[in-house]
């Protein structure tokens, strides 16, 4: 649905990407994760039409998303910093969306006012961030587009608040097959959501896997040994990370399951657990693979 290849944005100098590539599918909802200045953000202006690229294609559908007026009515984009008109209230501003979307839904907006109890005549500018942040929701929801693009989507909204919004979120992805695109810091959150993870780095998109998938190859374990194993000093495993707590090691491995649980057992661990593996250790160990300095995200 949402296909970006080999895109290149120069700014002067500065390559803010660098023949970056994803692919977000119909139905499902994407997570895209990185650490600052990775291009996130530039590469989000592109997916949704802000931003031209120098080279390489932004598609939906198959159609080019620059100046394509009836393809960018698909797509619904929460940013990190909202705008908003200063003399517009909550109807006004549904009244503006109204007339880009093509497939806007006043009964699902009017039902919509029971989930975020705010009153339509109120002036925007006057809400709390999260208030404010709601009221983005409500027009995305509202706009029944196709395409969501959000950008650290929920920050500022209180837990139950949170569960709301992705509860309408993820029953528009299966009822719909909306796409959705989500960038954020919050990687435990990304966790529960998310079918498919792109890790960006330095203006590329590093790996793009199944969420199961990229945890496929990185692995946790727990492991102690009689005092006469040197497996630790050995190259037999690829070892990311090595924790000590008296006997105990904690261990950060990539590389194959199997070959890693034959080349363990082989040493006759008194004590050996394959622990699960989070979002944020995939994220971190993958950037440390390529010398992103994760030690200090670690200690």
């Amino acid at each position: 649905m949402i296909e970006a290849i080999n895109v290149t944005k120069k700014f002067g100098n500065f390559k803010a990407l660098d023949n970056a590539s994803l692919s977000v599918s119909k139905g499902s909802v994407y997570g895209l994760v990185g650490p600052n200045g990775a291009g996130k953000t530039t590469i989000i202006k592109h997916l949704t039409g802000i931003l031209k690229q120098d080279s390489g294609t932004v598609c939906i559908d198959g159609h080019e998303l620059y100046e394509n007026p009836s393809i960018k009515a698909k797509v619904f984009y929460i940013p990190d910093d909202l705008f908003f008109f200063s003399q517009y209230s909550v109807i006004d501003l549904a009244r503006f969306y109204s007339g880009f979307y093509p497939e806007w839904n006043w009964k699902r907006f009017d039902s919509l006012s029971t989930v975020f109890n705010i009153a339509k005549n109120k002036r925007i500018i006057r809400l709390s961030k999260g208030m404010q942040k709601q009221v983005a929701f409500w027009m995305a929801i509202s706009s029944m587009a196709q395409v969501m693009v959000l950008d650290e989507p929920v920050d500022g909204l209180d837990p139950v608040m949170r569960k709301k919004v992705w509860s309408l979120m993820l029953q528009d992805v299966a009822e719909r097959q909306t796409a959705v695109l989500v960038s954020s810091h919050n990687l435990r959150e990304l966790e529960d959501v998310c079918d498919c993870v792109g890790i960006m780095h330095q203006g590329k998109v590093i790996a793009q896997r199944e969420l199961d998938s990229l945890k496929s190859d990185i692995h946790k374990i727990q492991v102690a040994f009689h005092a006469d194993s040197n497996l630790m000093e050995s190259r037999k495993l690829n070892i990311l990370n090595i924790e000590k707590n008296g006997s105990i090691y904690k261990l950060i491995v990539k590389g194959s399951k199997e070959e890693i649980i034959e080349q363990i057992q082989n040493e006759k661990p008194v004590l050996f657990d394959i622990l699960p593996l989070s979002l944020e250790e995939v994220f971190i160990y993958e950037l440390g693979g390529l010398g992103y300095d994760i030690q200090s995200v670690i200690i």
